[in-house]
């Protein structure tokens, strides 16, 4: 397994990772300072004297119908987009790699009931799956977000359960049942930090599938319930303003595509940077 620095140096080496980095790094700031509050204009408050404007060195993403700045109101949609992305699937690692790591580990019942309840999930489209589970509940952005989580759970069920059937017959996993390490220390001891890295790599492909999954809801009238922006509800929105104000759809629906094709190519690079394979050749 190859030091943090040495993946850190892979990462910066690969192109996807680098580019997706920046772009990332791009977003985050975008994030940072909507949340810290440094933006000019309120995404919520209207401004009828403003209504409409194209962008300008007054408003760099022009206005919408009601005069807000749309640069603002993408600040803050990219924000309510982290946010629920981030809490769904740091939800969906914890309890789909807690789960794949039992079931795989010690087989039997528990691996049956998991392995069940992981294809029912699986049978259902995640978009569907999504919009069913936040149309039952009250709709606010922790409800979506563990609405989203519900749909991840089942992959990084997938994902923990392959690895750690090959790695519970491991010779370094038998010597430690041999020394009479209880098989929970073992588990968590040996075989969670051997399957860390297929972890982060899931994770960073996930917050982009999150992203767009929000977004899908918000679209559909299911996400983030309003006046808080989000970028798909702001896609919506202006639909009918495609022909006659295009800056109202194009500028959040671009910072959408860049967000999630940045976490993407992240994702890309790390799996790049942790993969042992790659190491060698570079």
């Amino acid at each position: 397994m190859s030091t943090g620095r040495e993946s850190w140096r892979l990462l910066l080496k690969s192109k996807s990772g680098l580019i997706g980095l920046i772009i990332t790094g791009l977003i985050v700031a975008l994030i940072v300072a909507s949340v810290i509050g440094v933006l000019p204009y309120d995404p919520i408050t209207q401004h009828a004297a403003s209504r409409m404007q194209p962008p300008s060195a007054a408003h760099w993403f022009g206005t919408d119908r009601f005069g807000r700045d749309i640069f603002a109101r993408v600040a803050a949609g990219v924000a309510n987009s982290a946010l629920i992305a981030v809490v769904a699937v740091t939800f969906a690692t914890i309890v789909g790699t807690a789960a794949g790591l039992v079931g795989g580990f010690f087989r039997g019942a528990s691996d049956a009931a998991i392995s069940g309840v992981t294809n029912v999930l699986f049978a259902f489209p995640p978009l569907l799956l999504a919009l069913s589970l936040a149309s039952v509940f009250t709709r606010n952005w922790f409800t979506i977000a563990v609405a989203i989580a519900v749909v991840y759970i089942p992959i990084f069920i997938r994902v923990t359960r392959g690895p750690v059937l090959t790695l519970r017959e491991i010779d370094f996993v038998r010597a430690a049942r041999a020394t009479g390490q209880s098989r929970w220390r073992i588990m968590v001891a040996h075989v969670l930090p051997n399957i860390t890295s297929i972890i982060i790599v899931q994770v960073t492909l996930s917050l982009s599938w999150a992203v767009l999954t929000e977004a899908s809801l918000s679209f559909l009238g299911l996400g983030t319930p309003p006046p808080a922006p989000s970028l798909g509800s702001m896609v919506y929105e202006a639909r009918t303003l495609l022909t006659l104000a295009p800056w109202t759809m194009l500028a959040p629906g671009a910072v959408m595509v860049l967000f999630v094709v940045g976490l993407n190519l992240l994702g890309d690079g790390v799996r790049d940077a942790l993969d042992p394979q790659s190491r060698g050749r570079k």
